[in-house]
């Protein structure tokens, strides 16, 4: 006995076959690369509440079409980022808002996906919307790894890996491209021959950068760049490493008497706490130290230890505070900063609060800025 199967096919009016349903536009009636570019103008701290009206909505807000319009249309937004530790582990955070948002006394703090491990004392650099987390140690063995952070997907990738091994290294970001200094075992040749090396995200390739033996110190504490120069400080000494001329030195005595821990560059100016919790300036044109003056409302003390970073052409301090009971609060400042005529350094608040509680004996290790 024979079955026999019919399949019946439904047809239009016209005798064809239906198609399947085109995807829904973002905005009915407007091509979607309109609406991207509309979206694009919008502020990133609205996008949360845009991602909940519709899947393709929030397809459309983390995809690389838009971040890319926003770069083309100058729209981009600088971001804060923060590295703590907390009962021996480590935690990302952001900002949901802009930090000098007057408008928005709260700052809702976000928790970001970490990555699966942190070793202890890695450099951290920032190129546009991406975090790079290089070296540090595990089991206190220097490693060469290099984690790279893109704040646009949240998304943690490795990245390619150094010559050598560095924990406590120097790091900063001059033409797009990271120089990486110290952190490695200087009497060990190898490594010293790479005791400097340069990261091209372009090429993906890192690249030893020739130094003079007397250079080659081992540790660094803090590093920042000013005027196409990486300063890295050690201890008690410090060295400069001029890129555009390939040329090494040490710092200035004044400089390395004044500088202490993180420390940031606002305008050609670098900016540490001193041993008091004030704020100073450090000026490389007059080699000379300033504390920085409040305008109206003073500027806080910062008791703790501070960390700091150029944010949108302020200064951006975080810092801790023992609050209630068994927590800490973490505590930020949007500051404007100047200098007055005379050379004196001025700085006003533009807003400054707590932003989130931890446990009694966390710790920031580092606050970044990324603009995407």
């Amino acid at each position: 006995m024979t079955t026999t199967t019919t399949t019946t096919t439904t047809t239009t009016s016209g005798g064809q076959p239906p198609q399947p349903s085109a995807e829904p536009q973002l905005i009915p009636d407007v091509p979607d690369d309109v609406s991207i570019n509309c979206l694009s103008r919008i502020p990133r701290y609205h996008y949360p509440k845009l991602s909940l009206v519709s899947r393709s909505w929030r397809s459309a807000i983390t995809s690389s079409a838009l971040f890319t319009t926003r770069s083309l249309l100058h729209t981009t937004q600088t971001s804060l980022y923060l590295n703590l530790r907390i009962n021996y582990s480590f935690h990302w955070y952001t900002l949901l808002s802009n930090c000098h948002s007057r408008k928005n006394p709260q700052k809702p703090i976000i928790p970001l996906r970490g990555l699966p491990f942190q070793p202890v004392g890695p450099a951290f650099a920032v190129l546009g919307p991406k975090i790079y987390v290089i070296g540090g140690s595990i089991n206190q063995i220097p490693l060469n790894w290099m984690w790279v952070y893109d704040c646009r997907f949240n998304r943690w990738e490795e990245g390619p890996r150094m010559k050598v091994g560095r924990e406590f290294a120097g790091a900063g970001v001059v033409d797009g491209k990271i120089y990486v200094l110290g952190g490695c075992v200087v009497d060990v040749t190898a490594q010293s021959m790479d005791w400097a090396e340069v990261f091209d995200p372009v090429t993906g390739l890192w690249t030893t950068v020739p130094s003079p033996v007397e250079v080659r110190l081992k540790r660094m504490h803090a590093s920042v760049v000013m005027e196409g120069r990486v300063y890295a400080m050690a201890g008690r000494s410090g060295v400069v490493y001029d890129v555009g001329l390939g040329k090494w030195g040490n710092v200035s005595k004044r400089l390395d008497l004044g500088w202490r821990g993180r420390a940031a560059v606002v305008r050609g100016v670098l900016y540490c706490c001193d041993y008091l919790g004030n704020i100073r300036g450090y000026d490389v044109e007059e080699d000379d130290w300033k504390e920085l003056k409040g305008e109206g409302k003073g500027l806080p003390t910062f008791v703790y230890g501070a960390t700091m970073v150029n944010f949108d052409g302020r200064l951006c301090v975080v810092w801790e505070k023992k609050g209630s009971g068994k927590e800490v609060e973490i505590k930020c400042a949007d500051i404007e900063v100047w200098k007055k005529v005379g050379g004196m350094l001025a700085g006003r608040i533009l807003w400054s609060g707590v932003i989130l509680k931890v446990p009694d004996g966390a710790a920031i290790v580092h606050c970044m800025a990324a603009e995407f």
